[in-house]
């Protein structure tokens, strides 16, 4: 549950989603620079760009991107390597040869756990580093836990979860969030229900939304 005295930035994202990394971090730069910083929470949101996607270890991504767009696998892979360069002007490195096509729902099963455990944001910085960095496969348990016990979670008890229906709803409600707020592609940033910004956009961008929203919370009169 968010905090009323601070200001919210829900963020919606798919670990597999190449922009919202990027996103990520150009927010955090924007978040670095906004003299209200120790003042914002941070709540990731669940979205899945490729909600019938099965795990497939065997195809890589420039494959699956070749079907999944209906373009060629030279198309996937120019896709693929603007994409790389995108991330390396904000200090990221992808390999995104490596990455492992699969279904990001436990991911997010996960990403929920964590955030009952204050630490989700540690967390989606992990998944998106073994994703996109690592090459790693979301979809399996073994890394989930691995990730966590790095984070300071419980391998057991994120193992129990996982063998579990726990979180399934949680993650499904914020899907039906999304689409009912009307998003259409991620990452997705809303601030204090008051704003939005859509895709990776500008550090400026981020800066100015936030202190937008901060001068119109700091001028609403507390009923």
């Amino acid at each position: 549950m968010s905090n009323a005295k601070k200001m919210s930035v829900e963020i919606w994202s798919d670990i597999m989603c190449p922009f919202c990394y990027i996103g990520k971090r150009k927010f955090e730069q924007a978040l670095s620079q906004f003299e209200g910083k120790d003042e914002v929470e941070i709540i990731w949101k669940s979205y899945q760009l490729s909600p019938q996607l099965v795990t497939d270890k065997s195809t890589n991504i420039n494959e699956y991107l070749s079907v999944h767009k209906g373009i060629t696998l030279e198309q996937a892979q120019q896709m693929n390597a603007q994409v790389s360069q995108m991330a390396k002007q904000v200090e990221l490195e992808y390999n995104l040869d490596k990455s492992v096509v699969a279904n990001s729902f436990d991911a997010h099963r996960f990403s929920h756990y964590a955030l009952s455990k204050g630490k989700q944001g540690a967390a989606e910085e992990k998944l998106f580093q073994a994703y996109f960095t690592e090459g790693k496969n979301m979809d399996d348990k073994n890394i989930l836990m691995d990730i966590g016990t790095e984070i300071g979670l419980d391998a057991n008890e994120i193992e129990k979860i996982l063998d579990s229906e726990m979180y399934r709803d949680a993650v499904i409600e914020d899907i039906k969030e999304a689409e009912a707020i009307g998003v259409q592609g991620v990452p997705f940033f809303v601030f204090d229900r008051k704003y939005a910004v859509s895709g990776a956009q500008d550090t400026a961008v981020f800066l100015n939304t936030l202190q937008q929203t901060l001068k119109e919370k700091q001028n609403t009169p507390i009923s």
